[in-house]
């Protein structure tokens, strides 16, 4: 019954990070149709801003790290996306891989490729005892972070002015646009509600494991955009549900697979996924409406 309890306490937490960063790439697209590639580099970037930062009190690194990732969000937006928003999925593509290209590389040539290490909230780190079961400080966190920012994202988009436009957007952008909706507002709201689940997603990563490289937001956005998938492109519950399925998943394997085989964990993974895509194409929860470019 223990490890059973343990088992749900870890798959839960690492679902949780997996959740957040699904919703970040979910949120994009369901407003503005592109799957952002470079968002895991927004992590990264925030990870390096607690790292040039750690200095400060933590609260004051955090706020610090929060407004770098929305001036950067917002920029991605106006100089790399705006222009080509019009353009094919296929074009869009492009941009957001160059995107991520050059931010990984630009931090490669500022800090190196090597791995850099901070020891930020190391409180933490502490592992909290209860009837036997062993809880990370971090892994309440996460589990309390998910659950606060799904909910108060959830109550954003349907109790706001600017989420009801943002709804609208998504469903129909062209009547959205007739009936007045600032287009590039929703969508500036929409990459700064991003950046915020970025930057939290920073934070419990550096907090976690207290490392970072340039190209720590590769693996998050890959596993990130696959719990999108499996959720269904466009519907944040979706995301949050392929998530906490992905986290589920990977945990059981990690617990079930040989050790000769635990390199080789992601590839279960994604086996899983492309069956569950074979049986369920649109993803666990599909839209009823089908989406226009904007």
């Amino acid at each position: 019954m223990d490890l059973l309890v343990q088992f749900i306490i870890d798959a839960v937490s690492v679902g949780g990070l997996y959740a957040l960063t699904a919703i970040g790439i979910g949120l994009i697209f369901g407003v503005v149709g592109l799957v952002n590639f470079a968002y895991g580099d927004f992590v990264m970037i925030g990870a390096y801003t607690i790292l040039l930062t750690i200095g400060f009190y933590w609260p004051v690194t955090i706020l610090i790290a929060a407004l770098v990732l929305i001036m950067v969000a917002l920029a991605a937006d106006f100089v790399a996306f705006r222009p080509v928003r019009l353009a094919s999925p296929e074009t869009l593509m492009i941009v957001s891989f160059a995107l991520s290209y050059t931010i990984q590389y630009s931090y490669v040539m500022m800090f190196g490729s090597l791995a850099r290490t901070v020891n930020f909230l190391p409180a933490m780190s502490t592992n909290l005892e209860i009837m036997g079961i062993r809880i990370a400080g971090v892994s309440i966190l996460q589990i309390v972070a998910t659950i606060v920012l799904t909910g108060a994202l959830a109550a954003f988009i349907r109790f706001t002015r600017i989420g009801y436009q943002m709804r609208a957007v998504s469903e129909n952008p062209t009547m959205a646009r007739l009936v007045g909706v600032d287009i590039n507002k929703v969508i500036a709201a929409a990459f700064i509600a991003s950046a915020l689940l970025a930057v939290t997603v920073s934070v419990l990563f550096v907090a976690q494991t207290g490392t970072m490289t340039p190209f720590l937001g590769l693996n998050l956005t890959i596993i990130g955009f696959v719990a999108t998938v499996i959720g269904g492109m466009g519907s944040l519950v979706g995301c949050a549900l392929g998530g906490f399925l992905v986290g589920f998943l990977t945990t059981l394997l990690q617990l079930a697979l040989p050790a000769d085989l635990q390199p080789f964990r992601e590839a279960f993974v994604f086996g899983a996924v492309v069956l569950m895509l074979l049986l369920r194409p649109g993803g666990l929860i599909m839209l009823a409406t089908a989406r226009e470019r904007i």
